[in-house]
């Protein structure tokens, strides 16, 4: 997951597209331009919010999902405080919730002693109590 730290939007559509082996003439008529702008598609570190949902659509792949781990993982946590003072009408979601991906992606940077619980608290501000509850999850699994 350290691969979330900067996103290269390009790098991550051209590998969902090799995978699934689509014919580059479907896209080129789903976007409506020459095979060159696709190519140069690949090599763009950022793209557009609407072309990136036709290529969540197109690829069956949630792009946008790749920014929202790197928020739950990179992002400060807003203090309740600063939360109380600005109020918004925009959908409100909450923070707290991690994918597999993400508790795996933990699990694996204590297990490999990159870092210690401690640190995983301090940098990507998970409560103690869900970090020993995924921890000891994981070791009744096991």
């Amino acid at each position: 997951m350290k691969y979330l730290k900067v996103i290269h939007i390009g790098d991550f559509i051209k590998k969902r597209y090799q995978e699934l082996g689509s014919p580059v003439d479907r896209i080129c008529t789903f976007f409506n331009c020459p095979k060159e702008e696709i190519e140069q598609t690949y090599l763009k570190e950022m793209i557009d919010t609407d072309k990136l949902l036709k290529w969540s659509k197109l690829l069956e792949y949630d792009f946008f999902r790749l920014y929202s781990h790197h928020l739950l993982l990179y992002a400060p946590v807003a203090s309740n405080n600063v939360n109380k003072q600005h109020q918004t009408s925009l959908p409100e979601f909450r923070k707290n919730i991690y994918t597999k991906e993400i508790i795996d992606y933990v699990l694996m940077l204590i297990k490999s002693q990159e870092k210690t619980p401690e640190e995983i608290i301090k940098d990507y501000r998970i409560p103690k109590t869900t970090l020993y509850r995924w921890i000891n999850k994981n070791k009744s699994e096991k």
